[in-house]
């Protein structure tokens, strides 16, 4: 009977094992869309990117101010040496690339950009860059520290420090630019 019980326990024991091999490991649970699952952050981090690029060519454009438009470009080249940064990571850590694609929170506050009034579009560009360099920043951070991916845990952390100076630039761009006086015309004084 001792001989019987020591059995079933042991079958019990290894039966129990064998059910919860499967489910431990990396891949447990992991939600692909959550900001700390390398597919997400990596998502979301593109997405970011790309609105940051995309509004900023919209800056170049309707911005009266030399000092938004000089922002606008920095946005842009910095922006775009990110998501290259963030291309390789992904391919040299055998993750398929970010879509090229913006997120709906983006999407939106590219449409904000798109459609503010000239008198105030350095206000509302401004607003949506501050906005989205803090939204930025804190999925950086916490994918910095928590993520699940190293490769992309050293990216982030190596990006913070670059979105903390947009944020510090963004936070001190003018909010409306005057427009220039039209010239003089011809047999008028100025």
């Amino acid at each position: 009977m001792k001989a019987l019980l020591v059995a079933v326990a042991t079958a019990t024991l290894l039966a129990g094992c064998a059910s919860n091999s499967g489910s431990a490991g990396p891949a447990t649970a992991t939600d692909p869309m959550s900001p700390l699952s390398a597919p997400g952050y990596m998502r979301m981090a593109a997405s970011s990117d790309m609105f940051e690029i995309e509004s900023s060519r919209i800056a170049l454009v309707n911005s009266q101010s030399p000092q938004v438009r000089s922002f606008a470009q920095m946005m842009i080249d910095h922006h775009t040496r990110t998501t290259q940064e963030l291309t390789t990571v992904a391919t040299q850590a055998r993750f398929a690339p970010p879509p090229p694609q913006m997120l709906p929170p983006q999407m939106a506050a590219l449409d904000r950009v798109r459609a503010a009034p000239p008198g105030e579009f350095d206000t509302v560009y401004k607003r949506e860059q501050i906005a989205g360099h803090q939204e930025a920043l804190s999925l950086h951070r916490s994918y910095g520290a928590q993520g699940d991916t190293p490769a992309f845990r050293d990216f982030a952390n190596r990006t913070v420090p670059i979105i903390e100076s947009h944020l510090a630039q963004a936070q001190n761009l003018p909010e409306y630019a005057p427009p220039p006086p039209p010239p003089p015309r011809a047999g008028e004084r100025g």
